[in-house]
């Protein structure tokens, strides 16, 4: 591996310096200064704390790629902020959210499918020579990879990889552009939900359901809630992190096992251990939230597990180089088109059935950013709401490998 060239190496650093981002950001939202309330009225608080890692990255200050705090992030502290989000839900409420939720779910989906093609098909107009050919690094290829992630995750995009022999030229350029595009459509969609009430009212969406759910858990939260002692917290720690540290023990033992014993089923992603990391996590909270452990919101379980989301979201954004297109200005078109039509296809559908902005948003994530982002977004409306998003990002996973290579057969055939 290269040596990095960035400033700051150190993760130790690193993580200090996003922890002072993520208080510079909640310090100036909550400011009365008159300059700070204009300015967060117009740019969403969550949107600065994905986007300034990200220009720290884009300009050497960090290295995002060389770092393992995403690694971190995304493996101890996501599972915890699952548990911690989800003990004290209502199972029966979200399942009372109606089909709304599904249907743009599954719009995303095909919105990706369909959109592969198209989009190769249009650019491809233009730039033939570049988005041409049969060989192992042939575009259609490579986007197959990005389409698996898209709708999937991590797991299918390798399935993909493996499926259609993508070169490690077009797939490493292809990495740079699901990055890249997913986070600056991520950030649309923080953009949204923080503008959410005046796109509900434009679109005459019902958000009763949504509404109901939010009322109750905030209702909850002000008869029950106290302020939390040593003992308290300790206990939150120890529930968090103990069922996390239980879903990596069954994740570590459940994906080996399928893998050896029934390695068909890595099409449906089965074999992936972050997928039963996450479905497991999500499993013990809802079961948690049966129990008298759903008293822990009272001492800030949501609060605890929404900072764990907030390091998430800053170790997402070092990720993103916002550089890179002058690199691959080609593949950075036909991405823009791709997830274009993905959107395009959502606001339509969202709009027919007057859907909230919540359901058309993390129907959308569930999709391209896989259960590691699905609930930033949703608890970006509410911390209540995060595990709609996991729910989503789930089916996701089933439906990737399927998505993808329906996509691959159709770019296949419009390939320039």
């Amino acid at each position: 591996m290269s040596e990095s060239t960035a400033l700051i190496t150190n993760d130790a650093v690193v993580l200090g310096l996003l922890a002072l981002i993520l208080g510079f950001v909640f310090h100036t939202s909550h400011s009365s200064h008159p300059g700070w309330q204009k300015f967060y009225r117009y740019v969403p608080s969550i949107l600065l704390c994905y986007f300034i890692p990200a220009l720290f990255n884009s300009f050497g200050i960090i290295d995002g790629e060389k770092s393992e705090l995403y690694k971190m992030a995304s493996r101890y502290l996501l599972p915890v902020c699952l548990v911690l989000l989800t003990l004290s839900i209502d199972f029966k409420a979200i399942l009372g959210l109606g089909p709304k939720a599904l249907i743009l779910f599954l719009t995303g989906t095909a919105g990706v499918v369909i959109g592969a093609p198209i989009a190769l098909f249009t650019v491809g107009q233009f730039f033939p020579e570049q988005l041409g050919g049969e060989g192992a690094n042939a575009a259609w290829r490579g986007m197959s990879t990005v389409a698996g992630s898209w709708i999937g995750g991590s797991a299918n995009q390798a399935a993909m990889k493996e499926v259609f022999g993508v070169g490690g030229d077009i797939f490493s350029v292809m990495i740079t552009v699901d990055v890249l595009v997913a986070n600056i459509w991520t950030a649309v969609l923080l953009w949204m939900a923080a503008n959410a009430a005046r796109l509900d009212k434009a679109n005459g969406a019902d958000t009763t359901a949504i509404e109901h759910l939010k009322q109750k858990i905030e209702k909850y939260q002000a008869e029950n809630s106290k302020n939390p002692t040593t003992s308290d917290l300790m206990r939150l720690v120890a529930i968090g992190f103990g069922a996390a540290g239980l879903s990596h023990l069954l994740a570590n033992w459940i994906a080996p096992w399928i893998g050896e014993n029934a390695p068909e089923l890595a099409m449906y992603s089965l074999t992936s251990s972050f997928f039963w990391l996450v479905v497991i996590a999500t499993t013990i909270g809802l079961l948690l939230s049966l129990t008298r452990v759903r008293e822990m919101e009272a001492v800030g379980a949501s609060k605890v597990g929404s900072v764990f989301i907030y390091i998430l979201v800053a170790t997402i954004g070092m990720h993103m180089d916002v550089t890179a297109v002058m690199d691959y200005p080609v593949m950075f078109l036909v991405g823009i088109v791709w997830i274009s039509i993905h959107a395009g296809l959502l606001l339509l559908v969202a709009r027919l059935i007057k859907a909230p902005v919540f359901f058309m948003a993390v129907g959308s994530q569930a999709n391209i950013g896989g259960a590691a982002s699905a609930p930033v977004v949703a608890s970006a409306f509410h911390p209540s709401l995060a595990p709609v998003g996991v729910l989503l990002a789930v089916l996701g996973y089933a439906l990737g490998t399927y998505g993808a290579y329906i996509a691959a057969m159709m770019m296949q055939a419009v390939s320039p």
